[in-house]
C-alpha cells in the first residue's frame, strides 16, 4: 500500500475544505461563489460571538477573500433566492435546502418522543396553551419575533429561563412546524415551514440509517482524509454509531483506507479517503496539486472538525478560549489561526472597534520554530490587508507579538503598501 506523505494529507484536506486557492485568484465574488462554497462544505456554522464579523461570514472570507456579505443572507433569507436554511448540523448552521429532507427524522422524533424536560414545562402553568396561542399567533399574522410576544414575569436569562413564547417557538421551529423566515439585528423570525420551504425541496424523509450514512460521507468527502471519528463528527454523530457506517462505505468501496505519514512523524493505517478525492490525493502527493493560500480561520471553521484533527495534522493546538476563564486562556479570547499554504504558522487575537474603524490584535503569536521571513510577512500582510477591507477598518494596531519582530515586520509591510 503507498505510504503518502504529511504534506499531501494536508493540501487534500485543505482542498477538500476549500482552502488551497491562491490569494487573488478567487471565483468572482457573489452568490454562485457562495452558494458553492457552502455545497462544498456541507454547512456552515452560526455563532454569534462578534469580536469581529460572526463565524458563518468569516469562514467564507477565509476562502473567498473580500465578499459582499448580504450574498449569504438572501441565500438564507429572501424568498425567491432562498437556497440555504437554518438547522443542526455539527452546531447550529445554515445548511443547502437540498439536505433539508435529512433533517425530517429528527424533528419527527422531537415530535413523537417529548424530551422529559419538555414534557415537564407543557404541564406547568397550562404551557400546552402557549404552544397553541403562538402556533395560531403565526399562522395568523404572519413572521414573528420573541419580541413579537408579551414578556409576561418570566425573566430573561439562560436557555431554561426564556420565557414561555420563547419555548414554545424553539420547540415548533425543532419539531419542523417553524423555520427561520429572517433575522432582524440577528434575532430570529420564525414562520410556517409551509410559507419558508421552496415547493422545489425534496421532502421525501429518508430513515434514520439513510440519513446517518449519507452524513457519514458527507463527512468523509468534505474532510479529504480522516479517520473514522472525523467522518462522524463532522456532523455531531455518536462514534458508536456512526462507525458502523464508516465500515459499510469502506466494504462497498465509498472510502478507502490509505497509510500516511502525520505530524509524528509516523505512518498510521486507520485512515481513509472518499474515492472521489483519491486521484486528488495522488495529485498532491505527487506535486501537481499544491497548498498556495495564505488566511485567517474562525475558532468554529469546519477545518477542525473531529477531535485532534489540528495536532495530528499541523502540530497545532486549536481551542476555542472564549469559553475558557480568562486566566486560563493561552492565547486569548477569539483568535483566528493564521493558514500559510499548507501549515498552520500562528494566531491572532482580533478585536474591531467598528465606530473608530480600527483592527486592533491584541496578541499575534507564530508557532515555535516558524521565522518571520520575509515571504511570509508578505503573505500574511497580503491577507490582513484584505480582511481589514472586508471589516471596513482603515487602521491596524498590534498591542503584543510573539516574537516581536514579527508584529513590526507586518505593520511595516501593510503601511508601505497602503501607503
Amino acid at each position: 500500500m503507498t505510504l503518502y506523505p504529511l504534506t499531501a494529507v494536508r493540501t487534500l484536506s485543505l482542498h477538500t475544505q476549500g482552502l488551497t486557492t491562491p490569494n487573488g485568484s478567487e471565483p468572482p465574488a457573489g452568490p454562485d461563489s457562495v452558494m458553492e462554497t457552502v455545497n462544498k462544505l456541507g454547512a456552515l456554522q452560526i455563532d454569534t460571538l462578534q469580536m469581529v464579523a460572526r463565524a458563518q461570514y468569516l469562514s467564507l472570507w477565509s476562502r473567498l477573500g473580500n465578499y459582499n456579505r448580504s450574498d449569504l443572507d438572501r441565500l438564507a433569507y429572501h424568498p425567491t433566492e432562498r437556497q440555504l436554511f437554518e438547522g443542526w448540523q455539527h452546531a447550529a448552521c445554515y445548511i443547502p435546502l437540498k439536505d433539508y429532507r435529512y433533517q425530517m427524522p429528527h424533528q419527527r422524533r422531537l415530535r413523537e418522543h417529548h424530551s422529559p424536560w419538555y414534557a415537564n414545562w407543557l404541564n406547568e402553568n397550562h404551557n400546552h396553551e402557549v404552544v397553541k396561542y403562538v402556533r395560531q399567533r403565526v399562522t395568523r399574522e404572519g413572521p414573528l419575533r420573541v419580541s413579537d410576544f408579551e414578556r409576561g414575569d418570566h425573566p430573561p436569562g439562560t436557555w431554561w429561563n426564556w420565557r414561555p413564547a420563547k419555548v414554545a417557538l424553539e420547540f415548533l421551529y425543532a419539531f419542523g412546524e417553524f423555520m427561520i423566515a429572517d433575522r432582524v439585528n440577528f434575532q430570529r423570525v420564525y414562520d410556517l415551514t409551509e410559507r419558508v420551504l421552496p415547493d422545489w425541496v425534496d421532502t421525501i424523509e429518508p430513515t434514520v440509517e439513510e440519513r446517518d450514512r449519507y452524513w457519514v460521507e458527507l463527512g468523509g468527502r468534505a474532510l479529504g482524509v480522516f479517520d473514522e471519528r472525523h467522518a462522524c463528527q463532522y456532523t455531531h454523530m455518536k462514534i458508536t454509531k456512526g462507525r458502523l457506517h464508516v465500515r459499510d462505505l469502506v466494504e462497498k468501496g465509498v472510502f478507502v483506507p490509505i497509510r500516511a505519514i502525520l505530524n509524528d512523524g509516523q505512518a498510521h493505517d486507520e485512515l481513509f479517503v472518499h474515492r472521489d478525492n483519491l486521484s486528488l490525493l495522488e495529485q498532491a502527493a505527487d506535486g501537481a496539486l499544491t497548498a498556495e493560500r495564505t488566511t485567517f480561520l474562525n475558532p468554529f471553521d469546519s477545518l477542525f472538525y473531529g477531535w485532534g484533527r489540528d495536532e495530528a495534522f499541523w502540530g497545532f493546538w486549536q481551542h476555542i478560549e472564549a469559553y475558557v476563564p480568562a486566566p486560563k486562556r493561552r492565547y486569548g479570547y477569539f483568535c483566528l489561526p493564521i493558514l500559510h499554504r499548507e501549515k498552520l504558522v500562528g494566531r491572532f487575537d482580533p478585536k474591531l472597534e467598528r465606530k473608530d474603524g480600527l483592527l486592533r490584535l491584541k496578541a499575534l503569536y507564530l508557532e515555535p520554530g516558524v521565522e518571520p521571513d520575509e515571504a511570509l510577512v508578505a503573505a500574511v500582510a497580503a491577507a490582513m490587508r484584505d480582511f481589514m477591507e472586508f471589516h471596513a477598518a482603515k487602521e491596524l494596531v498590534i498591542e503584543k507579538s510573539d516574537p516581536p519582530e514579527f508584529g513590526g515586520k507586518l505593520s511595516k509591510s501593510i503601511v508601505q503598501v497602503g501607503g
